[in-house]
């Protein structure tokens, strides 16, 4: 079969990577090309463009961007057509994403959407353009499956991905050695796109100065160079370490996180956490307006309730990301959130989600030649 995948942020290429090699097991002779990143470039294939020039962040940051937006989406309808998939795959990231599922369903193209939009946190209503324009949905949150049977969508629950990437992982037993490391590390994950990078690693290296017996560990995104992060370090007690995050997770005692798939990659590590965020004025005022949900962060979002604590806005300051930090460093508020960690692994299940999506895929294709 011709695969053509979509992922357009850095979370998208780790779960597109898994996914393609899940279905390299189910389909031998598969082939590849996508919109993705160096993840998915390692498993094969022609790389049409990497997320670092696709993820913008906001609304007035996409706004600002709308130029290189339809550019890219423009290229994308064009390489698909050239290509002619046996089947389009998307992943996640929703703005482009929903815009090619109904480009590629007009011209007769299948469409699979893997990890399933966030529909279910603003204009509930666009589910039924998803009923329209996907043929397959994979949902990897518990709750989602309900949300869309209540609108009169059947979905598939795949479990998580995150539990899959997680299980292969092989921790580096000199990691602390190479980076010398020997006192308590914090990780510090800004996120992998330069306005969240610029907005947040400030505010998170502001606390340093006040954990002296601490060392902070910067998961520094492979699109950026060291030259790019050592602009905001001030300290000597910062360490910068790429591609690394979850040798970085595995000896962590505690974390600064910007609020994304990273705060439940920390969850899952049992590294107990603070969540960060900073956007543009307007853009968090508009998503305030929209946003129908009472939580940020997955860990909350799964869990429906406050597991973690959110710093959002002007709450994202120097003095707070401080006492919440020492709160999770040591004593009851630790103890809580490593028992509430232990209840989010329950609900989360065991890995295999790439398998379970790729064996999906290949058995409704299966359907369809069978049909025809």
């Amino acid at each position: 079969m011709r695969y053509y995948i979509v992922a357009g942020e850095a979370s998208g290429d780790l779960h597109g990577a898994n996914l393609m090699k899940a279905l390299k097991v189910e389909d031998a002779n598969a082939e590849f090309r996508f919109y993705g990143g160096d993840k998915m470039l390692a498993e094969g294939g022609v790389l049409d463009k990497h997320y670092a020039e696709m993820a913008f962040m906001g609304f007035t940051e996409v706004l600002l961007n709308l130029r290189t937006i339809f550019k890219n989406l423009k290229a994308c309808k064009a390489a698909i057509l050239a290509y002619k998939p046996d089947v389009l795959i998307l992943i996640d990231f929703p703005g482009f994403n929903l815009k090619i599922a109904e480009f590629a369903k007009a011209n007769g193209i299948k469409v699979c959407y893997y990890i399933s939009p966030k529909v279910w946190a603003w204009n509930q209503k666009r589910v039924l353009k998803i009923k329209r324009i996907v043929d397959k949905l994979f949902c990897i949150l518990p709750f989602e499956v309900d949300f869309y049977k209540s609108w009169g969508m059947e979905v598939d629950y795949v479990g998580n991905p995150l539990l899959d990437e997680i299980a292969q992982f092989t921790p580096d037993p000199e990691f602390r050695k190479k980076y010398q490391l020997e006192k308590d590390v914090v990780a510090l994950l800004p996120g992998s796109r330069k306005q969240e990078i610029e907005r947040l690693l400030p505010d998170m290296l502001s606390v340093t100065q006040s954990f002296p017996d601490c060392h902070f560990v910067v998961a520094a995104a492979p699109s950026f160079d060291e030259a790019y992060y050592r602009q905001f370090i001030k300290t000597d007690n910062v360490t910068l370490v790429f591609a690394q995050t979850y040798n970085l997770l595995h000896v962590a005692k505690a974390a600064i996180v910007a609020s994304g798939t990273a705060t439940l990659e920390t969850a899952l590590f049992h590294v107990p956490q603070v969540v960060v965020y900073r956007g543009g004025a307007i853009s968090v005022a508009i998503a305030r307006a929209l946003v129908k949900i009472r939580f940020i962060s997955l860990v909350n979002l799964i869990m429906d309730r406050a597991v973690v604590k959110e710093l959002i806005q002007n709450d994202c300051n120097t003095a707070s990301i401080t006492r919440v930090l020492k709160g999770i460093l040591n004593g009851a508020e630790r103890a809580q959130m490593l028992s509430d960690y232990k209840e989010l692994s329950a609900k989360m299940g065991t890995a295999g989600a790439s398998g379970r999506t790729a064996k999906l895929i290949l058995n409704y294709l299966a359907t369809l030649s069978n049909k025809k």
